[in-house]
């Protein structure tokens, strides 16, 4: 069940605890993705606070988000980009997206296979992805103050599974929100160490939250190659005869 777009607002944009999640998901982001030049970048779910990088260099960039959960118009003082879009019916042509993100959208779809169906349709060539979910041995997943602490958490082994089943395949991943979920001043002054110390840790450790990065595999034609022999061959070319002299 996805969560109230008034809500998500709330805690990204409106709360300590939001932000700084939001500077920890998106550092990340920013370390596998650092530029997106001439590039058309999508995201699905809640992926606002993530998209802000790519505005200035990206061709178009798009957030869709889908209709149980609401929309909000974004960014602020500039051209929106939000669309409210059926969940597994988006608004974009086959293969003309070049990244991808997708947070608070996988974990809380009734539809899960047929989500990712739609990841990998409008992904173009050579296109990839990246989806954020809540860590199911991580702390934020157990607690319903954050947007993490709803839908179903994954590990790392049963998000990469998902995605082969759907023919994308995970190139890298990493993680964030190594920081306790805690509105405590004591702990959110802490946020920055514990992000530090963390990101030098094994990604299964403690991490609230994975990012896996995929890429579209496409599966070659299938049937048996054959080679036909053509019945009528090109005759070899022979010497040209010699002539006499006049």
């Amino acid at each position: 069940m996805h969560l109230d777009v008034q809500d998500l607002r709330n805690f990204y944009y409106r709360s300590t605890l939001g932000r700084a999640a939001q500077a920890s998901i998106r550092n990340q982001l920013c370390a596998l993705w650092p530029e997106s030049k001439g590039q058309t970048v999508a995201g699905f779910g809640f992926a606002l606070p993530l998209l802000r990088p790519y505005l200035a260099d990206a061709r178009r960039v798009v957030a869709l988000m889908p209709a149980p959960q609401g929309v909000m118009p974004w960014p602020a003082n500039m051209p929106n980009v939000t669309v409210l879009s059926e969940e597994t019916l988006w608004p974009l042509e086959t293969g003309r997206v070049d990244r991808l993100v997708v947070m608070h959208g996988l974990e809380t779809s009734e539809r899960p296979s047929a989500l990712l169906e739609e990841c990998w349709r409008v992904l173009g060539p050579g296109g990839k992805a990246i989806f954020i979910v809540p860590n199911r041995a991580g702390l934020w997943s157990r607690s319903d103050r954050t947007p993490f602490g709803y839908g179903r958490p994954y590990t790392l082994g049963q998000l990469e599974g998902q995605l082969e089943q759907h023919d994308f395949l995970p190139e890298r991943h990493s993680a964030a929100l190594y920081q306790l979920p805690s509105t405590r001043r004591f702990w959110l002054k802490s946020a920055p160490l514990f992000e530090k110390v963390g990101a030098r840790m094994p990604t299964v450790m403690a991490g609230g939250a994975f990012l896996v990065e995929v890429s579209k595999r496409v599966a070659p034609p299938s049937g048996t190659v054959t080679k036909e022999w053509s019945r009528n061959p090109i005759p070899a070319l022979s010497p040209k005869p010699e002539t006499s002299p006049v």
